[in-house]
């Protein structure tokens, strides 16, 4: 709850961008600090955007559904989205880690 609070936030401050087009050209470009895929993204889009993130060193978290990341950023259901600050970025893999270190 808490990282989808920063994904929130992030959009806010104008750091992050959504769709496939939009995630691609951040990941490319090297803007991307992390990027989030749905977890009810289809197995073609997590494969093309997992991969493209390892070969990038960028690195990737599958995250709730697009519904919820959609709504998170105020738009419509999303399937990607790429955080481009460092710190958001950090912070929300902070965030995912202690709360999976919460559930072991």
């Amino acid at each position: 709850e808490r990282a989808l609070s920063l994904i929130s936030l992030s959009a806010k401050a104008g750091k992050c961008v959504s769709c496939g087009f939009m995630t691609e050209k951040s990941i490319q470009e090297g803007l991307a600090a992390l990027v989030i895929i749905a977890n009810d993204a289809s197995d073609n889009t997590k494969k093309k955007f997992s991969d493209k993130c390892k070969y990038y060193d960028i690195p990737f978290v599958f995250l709730a559904d697009g519904d919820t990341l959609g709504h998170r950023i105020g738009k419509q259901s999303r399937m990607v989205i790429a955080i481009n600050d460092n710190n958001f970025a950090k912070q929300i893999i902070c965030k995912l880690d202690s709360s999976i270190d919460m559930e072991v």
